[in-house]
């Protein structure tokens, strides 16, 4: 019998008992696949992936860092990531910690498939220390001060329903791949491995299933703004798979968690390349032959701050030259600059508001 305040110790292994794939689990399942497609079809047209990848993710990470009340703004991620300077706020740090596990994830996906190490190497870059696997009792989910989930206690207990969750991840059978996400989610929450960060580490751990079965070619699906939009519903699911087993009601939400969210990232991704090439018809109109290239424009959409060093570092000018460029992209409006220390960025204001938005 369960009860929230003991330690779900016998928390049941995955997959679970009974249909999964309903009739309607199926349909919203091919539903969320159909524009998950189109995602991965659209986000290839962009020509720099780094556009993407810096501006979306960094919205992620900051949207599922607030889910576990580390709040920065838009504004300050944005401009910590771009000045890297000594001055950034913790709670800032932490949200471009976040960024950074999402990234060396993705990037040693080859070398290090999902796993109990990619977890805790997950979750030791967010909180940038040495943490493992719980080890201590005592461990609560609690609201409004009284305990609604006590997740399972005892290194060994949680080490074997990870491992269970591996093979589950890894396994061969028919079951739809968003199916099995939601499955994973779930499943990850519900054992709580690590003192903190867990839901930090279950939103990077979606991203990375999806590149993982090839279901995106890059981790750009903005989970973390549909659970934020509809919490109430995240957390009442969870607790109704944990209580009644109701897993229906848990794959629907989070398949169209997937949907809605891809068809949001589209929207993004549209307003962002309708942008470019605004940006490309007004610099050749008004720029200098001799600063406009492709290339600068390009670097403008990687992140909404720009700064000297960028062009530098990507062969556009020499420094003072390179100061000159982005002087005349200000003096045509693409640009606004700003002191921040001892260094000028440069912010893509339209972008920024694209972002924002």
């Amino acid at each position: 019998m369960y009860n929230p305040k003991e330690p779900y110790n016998n928390l049941p292994l995955v997959p679970p008992k009974g249909e999964l794939e309903t009739k309607k689990v199926l349909k919203q399942a091919i539903a969320a696949t159909r524009v998950l497609a189109e995602l991965k079809g659209r986000a290839d047209e962009i020509p720099n992936q780094s556009i993407l990848g810096n501006a979306i993710t960094l919205q992620e990470a900051k949207d599922s860092s607030e889910i576990e009340n580390i709040v920065t703004t838009q504004d300050n991620l944005y401009r910590a990531f771009t000045s890297k300077t000594n001055t950034t706020d913790a709670q800032t740090k932490e949200v471009l910690r976040y960024r950074q596990a999402l990234w060396e994830g993705y990037n040693n996906l080859d070398k290090r498939p999902l796993s109990t190490n990619t977890f805790v190497s997950i979750v030791r870059t967010i909180k940038e220390n040495n943490a493992g696997i719980r080890k201590t009792t005592g461990t609560r989910i609690t609201s409004n001060n009284k305990t609604i989930y006590t997740p399972p206690e005892g290194e060994t207990i949680i080490r074997d329903l990870l491992k269970n969750l591996e093979d589950f991840i890894h396994s061969e059978n028919d079951l739809d791949d968003l199916v099995r996400l939601a499955v994973m989610h779930y499943q990850f929450e519900a054992i709580h491995p690590f003192p903190d960060g867990n839901g930090r580490t279950g939103l990077i751990l979606n991203m990375l299933y999806m590149v993982d079965k090839g279901l995106l070619d890059t981790p750009i699906l903005y989970l973390s703004r549909y659970i934020i939009q509809n919490k109430n519903q995240y957390y009442k699911r969870l607790k109704a798979v944990t209580e009644k087993q109701d897993w229906e009601g848990w794959l629907l939400y989070m398949l169209k968690g997937v949907e809605e969210t891809a068809i949001y990232t589209l929207q993004k991704i549209n307003a962002i390349n309708s942008l470019m090439q605004e940006t490309i018809s007004l610099a050749k109109e008004k720029l200098p032959s001799r600063v406009y290239s492709k290339e600068l424009i390009e670097l403008l959409f990687e992140q909404p701050y720009c700064k000297v060093k960028f062009l530098v570092d990507k062969d556009i000018a020499k420094r003072q030259t390179a100061a000159e460029y982005l002087q005349e992209l200000e003096k045509i409006g693409i640009l606004k600059s700003q002191k921040i220390g001892v260094e000028n960025l440069f912010l893509n204001v339209k972008l920024f508001e694209i972002l924002k938005s």
